[in-house]
């Protein structure tokens, strides 16, 4: 089924394309690779089936085989017994034992038991056989002996003849014996032979256009990606089926694009990041240049020059610092944080004076912060994750059309301590955050809540907050505006320094 391409480029040559790559897939090979493991495996199984039938098969043929020879020779002692007190002559006994394959028949009748035909009579018998009831395990067992070590044996077979009481006694050899159980081997290997190569060509087939085939443009598909992975044509375009590799193609055909997209956005990145440090460079140096003229400020008598100059030294000081780490660093991540214990009041303070919010807009900046809540963190850091969050709220609340006569503009920033967690709570009255911007929520370039905005703040502010092994959360609140939950816990004390510091204290 069509799929369709949620980037910046067209995807009307996808199918196409997944056409043209399905054609370049290697073609199939019939006794190679895992069709061919298939059919092997399938023949061999069915073989193995055939072995384990062949057992019971075989000693059930040699019962039935050695059953025909007793109720023949049972149909001439019938006779003979008919003839008493005549005795067959010799030559007639002869044809009779040829005729039944035996050397020797005994009729059992009311106890007693009678030598009907003999000639040459051997000395000694090698085996004796009851078929009155002849248990699974033994017929297979005598079988296997006949087979194996039969063909030149004297054997004594005997068994009853119908349903009466009268049995039937033979002596013979059993070579013919041994030579029908091996007509009949062969005759179902060769039976087991067909049927398992007719069996496993049928499934070879299915199997290799349900399964094989699929997979193989699975394959291939994924070997031409992984060659080019930028090329749109080596998207995968499944059936639209619904078993499991359809599935399979389907995620296959998602993850390829997806990934296409994150190779464009990491270019984009990747060009941006070179420009950004060209920037930056020159930056740094104009920022320097504006720090020796900003350190003149101190000499200046004016008190409204000496109220703000301090705070000016700190900001040109953080940009310069930010230019430094940008250059120096140069990857994707931020620093290590350099924690310490800090004022948050005093911070969130720099914050309001670094938004420089206009009075007459009508917004108001509140801290519900105590005086002495104390954070341990890397101060510049923090400084940075509370300042992306106020500055995204105040631009929601300084948005055209946003507000009406009455309404309160408001930002609050309030935190507290409880036990080793210090949790700060940013939270604005603005309109709240779209359904874009919640659905992409700290990814760059994707979770901007408004137009032209790259959404880099928020993902500025997460790394900054894990890096100090803390969470930052979008809460949600029953009434308008967008909240911010921070919570940054306070670094495990060591033993050495637990040690050391309760030495010195003593």
């Amino acid at each position: 089924m069509p799929i369709r391409d949620q980037g910046d480029n067209p995807s009307a040559e996808i199918p196409a394309a997944g056409e043209a790559a399905r054609a370049r897939c290697p073609p199939a090979r019939m006794f190679g690779g895992l069709s061919g493991k298939l059919l092997w495996l399938t023949v061999f199984f069915i073989m193995l089936a055939e072995i384990l039938i062949f057992f019971p098969s075989v000693a059930s043929m040699r019962l039935r085989w050695l059953q025909d020879r007793l109720n023949t020779a049972a149909a001439a002692a019938i006779v003979i017994d008919g003839l008493q007190p005549v005795e067959l002559p010799r030559a007639l006994q002869k044809e009779t034992l040829e005729a039944t394959g035996t050397k020797a028949i005994v009729l059992r009748k009311e106890g007693t038991s009678r030598l009907l035909a003999t000639t040459d009579m051997p000395a000694s018998v090698d085996e004796a056989y009851d078929l009155t009831d002849v248990p699974p395990v033994t017929a297979i067992r005598d079988a296997l002996d006949t087979l194996v070590f039969g063909g030149s044996r004297i054997i004594r077979v005997y068994g009853p003849v119908g349903d009466t009481n009268t049995g039937v006694e033979v002596v013979m050899k059993d070579r013919q014996l041994r030579t029908a159980m091996f007509a009949y081997s062969r005759n179902v290997l060769l039976l087991s032979v067909l049927i398992s190569l007719f069996t496993a060509t049928l499934i070879f087939f299915a199997i290799n256009r349900i399964l094989i085939g699929p997979i193989r443009r699975l394959t291939g598909s994924m070997q031409q990606f992984s060659s080019d992975p930028e090329n749109p044509a080596h998207i995968y375009i499944g059936d639209g089926g619904r078993d499991e590799l359809a599935v399979a193609g389907r995620n296959l055909t998602s993850m390829q694009m997806e990934l296409q997209k994150t190779l464009k956005q990491q270019k984009n990145l990747a060009a941006l990041g070179l420009a950004v440090s060209k920037i930056n460079h020159d930056m740094r140096n104009i920022l320097a240049s504006a720090q020796l003229m900003s350190d003149r400020l101190v000499d200046v008598d004016d008190p409204m020059v000496k109220s703000f100059a301090p705070k000016l030294l700190r900001t040109i000081d953080r940009a310069v610092g930010y230019t430094t780490e940008v250059l120096s660093y140069g990857k994707a991540s931020e620093s290590a944080p350099r924690r310490r214990h800090i004022r948050l009041l005093e911070l969130t303070q720099d914050v309001k004076d670094m938004l420089a919010i206009d009075p007459q807009s009508g917004i108001e900046f509140a801290e519900q912060i105590g005086a002495e809540l104390e954070v341990d963190a890397d101060g510049e850091q923090l400084f940075r994750v509370i300042h992306n969050l106020c500055r995204n709220a105040l631009q929601a609340l300084t948005s055209p059309g946003e507000g009406g006569p009455g309404s309160v503009k408001r930002i609050t920033v309030s935190a507290q301590r409880v036990g080793s967690v210090v949790s700060i709570t940013v939270d604005d009255t603005g309109p709240g955050m779209p359904l874009k911007a919640r659905q992409n929520l700290f990814a760059a370039f994707r979770g901007s809540a408004r137009s032209g905005g790259t959404g880099l703040g928020l993902t500025i502010a997460r790394e900054l907050v894990l890096a100090h092994g803390g969470t930052i959360a979008l809460v949600e609140k029953p009434t308008v505006g967008t909240q911010f939950r921070i919570e940054i816990p306070d670094r495990p004390v060591s033993l050495e320094d637990y040690r050391s510091r309760t030495h010195i204290e003593k």
